[in-house]
């Protein structure tokens, strides 16, 4: 035995120089390539020094780096050959820090950890969303599919839990704003393992998908992949019996981000994939049938458009869809109508339906939407689930993996970046329980002396959100559930009332003046660990409700597909009571989620993005730093460089090297703590490598953790050798009867089993045959009668032609587009809505000043149109209020006429009676009459009682003739003017003298009274210029050029 401990330390001293190099060589490259191991760095509490670090290794495509047995990974944002099977069997076996960080390399301690102690385990991967967590989810689950014994059964389970990745990225990832393949729901998968490490079976749990995408999406998002890759990727004839086309831009849910198309996604690729997936996972034909079927109800169900009949209740308008979205779901068109536009009341023992407006419609739509497509994502988890099951009950080691919503800060902040925010708070202040409070209160438990490490507590955070009556959550809920109006704007008056002094929360109304400015007043901002994060209060309790009208579930329980059945089942409790809200139940799942966290060994990977623009080698200095600081790295480090690396109970160390020693082995006679301070007497461990605390041995070193497994593993070959051969020796004496009878034995559980697999297996033949059997009689049921589709094809093309083709003004009326016959009356009620909804929303849209310069201008119209001819010109020039000022009349004529108000004056050219000399006058409108000015003198006054008339000619010249009564022969009669704008001052005469025929439109000559008793006239005729001049006989000419109609 001394002999043996020899050659044991010798092989150990071996190991430990072997270490000893690699971690100098290690030292002598990081000004290369930093350092493998922050807890290797000198200057540990500086956090420049830790981003030079993480930057140098970045640079160098370096993007894993230790903290101990914490991984810190960047995303590289590209292609790196550091993933291939060789990698992957290089890292098989080999201890934690013998090679260079690697997520294969934590994988692999994980798995040979929870073999060798049986313990469950599992792996916590954090960071910001695109920061590389389901990549990294991906990589671990690759590496455990290749490194695990295979055998057939564990194949089939190996590959279906490798195929489940893509099928629930493509129903519950999306592209957003900072990742092209956010996942939109959390997502826990333990995966089991038997005792000889061999994956046996699995287990997932999801966490509030994110429904709201189903109907809404923000701009530059876009809605789950699967809508996507159905669309783009399906056969012709899958799309032909989903009543589909291939054009996103045709679906209402898919196009409200207007980002369809996305260059780093292939959705015909994925779509084969998903489809492959499926396949191999066990969905039959049928089981795919209908979930597409499902998928293309939702894209048909967006497109149900609603009208208010005349009593403004909401009534449906496109019966192509409904047919198919009937047709899909296997529901009557009539009960699903009904369901969409009615909501069903008790009163009593009686129910009542009640008709819904078009926004309840909408809302009852979108939540149906909503409800099949998180129902159905729920029933493909549970299915998946069942392929991964694990029959055998007997006891399983677990290794779970958690790839949860990574920290969201958006432009605009929601109900559902709430939700993952509050889960990422959670998921840190679980890591501190689980790290850095359980790390320092452990050494202070087991009476281990170290300086204790400072770090943020964000506790005063999650009861800010979740404490019971003063919470976030509690009063959200409390807002959705008392009764009377409430509303977003309300909730925020009660947070204001309850929280408003907590040091974490601020609004609008509690914030300082320089705060103020940069918060809306329907917002509220919290600080997180990460930071701030401004939320805006619009939507929060209609997305926290999510209710489902209950007729809704009653119309979905007539589905005849074979999977709505499944998720809305007949024997579904109709509750009288309110059924939990999304926050409740969301953090319900969390508190569920960390119980299961807590009674497994945590593992950490800490995901870095090391840019926003998702660039290779861009290293942004302040937001790595900001994730470094919100992942608690910092605080991490100097922990791992204050303590141990490795700690055990005695019990645990004990039971796993005891056989090192001679004095524990086989049996330790006394207490575990004496046994341990033995083994290590023995091991020669020194002073400074460990500590003996009151239950645990601590370990400073992993090379000396790493010496001890060494020694260990030399040592268990040597007793294996033994016991195997006293084991042949004892089968070796057995005697002929008990082989027979054990024979017997093996060989009636053989058959029984072989049995029990036949019948199973005929089972499983006739449930295949009576599907298929069903399958095969329904084939041929027609899908709707001769034309209806074509008509309704023709109704859709045409209303979608006419949308993109209305006319933009009433003056474009003309330009609506021809209908087919079948939509002439249709299209002529449409025609009509429509202009009159252009008039009324112009005629609502302007101002006083505007509309009375309108009336006027009808006015003007009802004594021209079509009357003069240069009338069409004038229309487009805006009349003034007048076009001399007060300033510009004559102070002597002011003095005279200011009694009277001036309204409205124009200059005007006056024709003497005799002789017809053209002279320059003002021409002034009173309240009471007109008068005619020469500079500071009045010419004439004309009572408005006294005016019989105005002529002027059709032609498009600008005189007008002033008719006046002449009883006297000393009065002055008719006036003979020429004024350049014509139609406005005959129009505020109009206005004035209030007489609707006063002006008079002629043709060819008027006659006008020089004075009584003599008369004169005027001739108006066209010619190829404007001139006037008196003619031969003694008539007055007025010469016009014609104008172009317009």
């Amino acid at each position: 035995m001394t002999h043996m401990a020899l050659e044991v330390k010798e092989s150990l001293e071996e190991r430990c120089n072997r270490i000893l190099r690699n971690m100098e060589a290690s030292l002598t490259t990081r000004d290369r390539v930093g350092i493998q191991d922050f807890v290797l760095l000198d200057n540990y509490t500086s956090e420049t020094a830790f981003l030079d670090n993480l930057r140098k290794r970045f640079h160098e495509n370096l993007v894993y780096t230790y903290i101990g047995t914490l991984l810190v990974s960047v995303n590289p944002y590209k292609e790196l050959d550091i993933y291939s099977k060789n990698q992957m069997d290089t890292y098989m076996g080999v201890n934690f820090f013998e090679l260079p960080p690697h997520i294969y390399a934590l994988a692999d301690n994980v798995f040979r950890t929870m073999l060798s102690e049986f313990n469950d385990h599992f792996i916590l991967i954090s960071g910001e969303s695109g920061a590389g967590k389901t990549e990294a989810s991906k990589k671990i689950l690759h590496f455990y599919a290749v490194s695990c014994p295979s055998t057939k059964v564990l194949n089939n389970v190996r590959d279906r839990l490798l195929v489940s990745n893509p099928v629930l990225e493509a129903f519950g990832n999306a592209k957003t704003l900072k990742n092209d393949n956010s996942s939109r729901f959390g997502k826990y998968m333990d995966i089991q393992f038997d005792h000889q490490g061999g994956a046996v079976g699995g287990h997932i749990l999801s966490y509030l998908l994110e429904k709201s995408r189903v109907v809404h999406q923000n701009h530059g998002e876009r809605n789950f992949h699967i809508f996507y890759q159905l669309v783009e990727g399906g056969e012709e004839n899958l799309l032909r019996w989903l009543g589909l086309e291939r054009n996103c831009q045709n679906y209402s849910y898919l196009v409200q981000g207007n980002c369809a198309k996305v260059s780093s996604i292939n959705d015909k690729s994925d779509w084969k994939t998903v489809g492959r997936a499926l396949s191999v996972i066990g969905f039959s034909e049928s089981d795919t049938e209908h979930l597409f079927g499902i998928i293309a109800s939702v894209l048909h169900l967006g497109n149900v458009n609603f009208e208010a009949d005349a009593r403004g209740y909401a009534s449906l308008n496109n019966n192509l869809e409904m047919h198919w979205v009937s047709k899909l779901l296997g529901i009557p068109t009539q009960v699903l109508q009904q369901g969409l536009t009615h909501r069903k009341i008790e009163a009593k023992k009686e129910e009542v339906f009640s008709p819904l407006t078009v926004d309840h419609a909408v809302y009852a739509r979108d939540a149906l939407a909503k409800a099949i497509y998180g129902r159905t994502f729920n029933w493909l988890v549970n299915k998946i689930n069942e392929s991964l099951a694990n029959m055998d009950s007997s006891r399983k080691t677990v290794i779970g993996l958690l790839d949860i919503y990574g920290f969201e800060v958006f432009n605009v902040n929601s109900f559902e970046q709430f939700c993952i925010n509050y889960c990422n708070e959670k998921l840190q202040q679980l890591f501190i329980q689980l790290t850095l409070k359980s790390e320092q209160e452990e050494y202070e438990m087991e009476g281990i002396e170290w300086e204790p490490v400072p770090y943020f507590n964000n506790k005063i955070i999650c009861d800010l959100v979740e404490e019971k009556h003063r919470g976030i959550i509690s009063l959200l809920d409390e807002e959705c559930l008392r009764p009377g109006e409430a509303t977003d704007l309300t909730l925020l008056d009660k947070m204001e009332e309850k929280i408003g002094g907590h040091p974490h929360f601020v609004t609008h109304k509690l914030a300082d003046q320089k705060t103020r400015k940069t918060l809306e007043r329907g917002d509220f901002r919290l600080l997180h660990y990460a930071g701030e994060v401004t939320y805006c209060v619009v939507g929060f309790l209609d997305k926290n409700n999510d209710l489902l009208y209950r007729n809704g579930k009653e119309v979905m329980q007539q589905s005849k597909n074979a999977i709505i059945k499944h998720c809305f089942p007949p024997t579904e409790p109709d509750r009288k009571k309110r059924p939990e809200t999304v926050v409740t139940q969301f953090k319900s799942s969390l508190v569920g989620l960390t119980e299961i966290l807590m009674t497994k060994e945590p593992w950490y990977i800490r995901c870095i993005k090391p840019n926003e623009a998702k660039q290779p080698g861009c290293f942004d200095d302040v937001l790595v730093r900001h994730q470094v600081k919100y992942l608690g790295l910092m605080e991490h480090l100097r922990v791992r460089r204050a303590g141990f690396a490795y700690r055990r109970k005695y019990e645990i160390f004990l039971q796993r090297y005891k056989a090192l020693c001679p004095d524990t082995w086989p049996n330790w006679k006394g207490t575990a703590a004496e046994g341990v301070r033995c083994l290590i007497k023995h091991l020669d461990y020194k002073p400074d490598e460990y500590k003996m605390g009151r239950t645990k041995i601590f370990i400073r070193h992993p090379r000396t953790l790493f010496a001890t497994e060494d020694a260990f593993q030399v040592c268990k070959n040597q007793l294996a050798t033994r016991i195997q051969a006293k084991y042949k020796g004892y089968r070796v004496k057995g005697d002929y009867q008990k082989q027979k009878e054990a024979a017997t034995k093996i060989e009636n559980c053989f058959r029984g089993m072989m049995a029990r697999k036949e019948r199973e297996k005929r089972e499983w033949a006739v449930r295949i045959i009576k599907r298929f059997i069903k399958g095969f009689m329904t084939r041929n049921e027609p899908a709707s009668v001769d034309n209806r589709e074509y008509l309704a094809y023709v109704r859709q093309n045409y209303l979608t032609r006419l949308k993109e083709n209305l006319p933009k003004t009433v003056l474009e009326k003309d330009s609506w587009p021809t209908p087919p016959p079948v939509l002439r009356e249709a299209s002529q009620l449409l025609k009509k809505l429509y202009i009159r909804h252009m008039i009324r929303k112009y005629v609502h849209g302007m101002t006083k000043e505007r509309k009375a310069q309108l009336q006027l201008k009808v006015q003007t119209s009802s004594m021209f149109k079509d009357k003069k001819e240069n009338y069409p010109i004038s229309v487009c020039r805006p009349f003034l209020d007048t076009r001399i000022g007060v300033e510009d009349i004559s102070m002597k004529v002011m003095q005279v006429i200011r009694h009277e108000h001036v309204k409205y004056g124009v200059s005007v050219v006056k024709y003497d009676r005799n002789g017809f000399r053209p002279r320059p006058r003002q021409l002034v409108l009173t309240q009471e009459a007109v008068y005619l000015v020469e500079e500071a003198k009045i010419k004439q006054r004309i009572h408005y009682s006294s005016l019989k008339g105005v002529s002027v000619s059709n032609l498009s010249d600008n005189f007008l003739i002033l008719h006046v009564t002449c009883d006297d022969i000393k009065q002055k009669g008719d006036l003979v003017l020429q004024c350049d704008f014509l139609f406005e001052a005959l129009t505020r005469l109009s206005v004035l003298t209030s007489k609707q025929n006063l002006i008079q439109v002629v043709q060819g000559s008027v006659r006008f009274d020089i004075q009584p008793g003599r008369e004169g006239f005027v001739d108006f005729r066209s010619g190829h210029e404007s001139v006037v001049y008196r003619a031969k006989n003694g008539h007055l000419t007025v010469e016009s050029t014609r104008t172009k109609s317009r």
